[in-house]
């Protein structure tokens, strides 16, 4: 698959399809990131409201998705409203991986997070996913800190976007 890229929003089940086979390919190689039985649409929904998700679709698959959220008390307490976007569950199905989809997934959470007016793109990931980690320090994501949440070790990262 090569074709362009087109981005849709709120289709939870698309989403919720490509988080869950990402997550059953890592899981089958031996890097549980999320349990499968933990990304079903209904347990998605429960933290993130199909209008936070979005959806890129190839030649009419949905080969990669992310929830973008307006809020994040339980890894950004501290933040003011309207300071940043917050991304969570970035996703690429295994037929995408390896052809740059992450990044372009990124470039696309930075115009959404830029469009919205707010100086900040910000993220968690586990402290134990170097690989995770190193895409987002080479997109150019500073990491803030490391702490537990909800009994996970977890670095949290921002990336300013304003508009130069």
């Amino acid at each position: 698959m090569t074709g362009p890229l087109t981005f849709t929003q709120g289709d939870l089940p698309a989403a919720a399809g490509v988080v869950a086979a990402a997550a059953r390919h890592q899981e089958a190689l031996g890097r549980t990131l999320w349990p499968p039985a933990s990304v079903t649409p209904e347990r998605l929904a429960r933290h993130y409201p199909a209008p936070s998700w979005h959806v890129a679709w190839r030649e009419g698959r949905a080969v990669s998705a992310f929830s973008l959220l307006d809020a994040d008390p339980p890894f950004w307490p501290d933040d003011p409203p309207g300071e940043a976007l917050y991304l969570h569950k970035l996703a690429v199905h295994p037929s995408g991986q390896g052809q740059g989809l992450a990044h372009t997934l990124l470039e696309h959470a930075v115009q959404i997070t830029q469009d919205s007016g707010r100086p900040w793109l910000k993220l968690d990931t586990a402290a134990n996913r170097p690989a995770l980690r190193r895409l987002y320090e080479t997109f150019g994501f500073e990491p803030v800190d490391e702490r537990e949440v909800s009994g996970f070790r977890v670095v949290r990262y921002r990336l300013p976007v304003n508009r130069a």
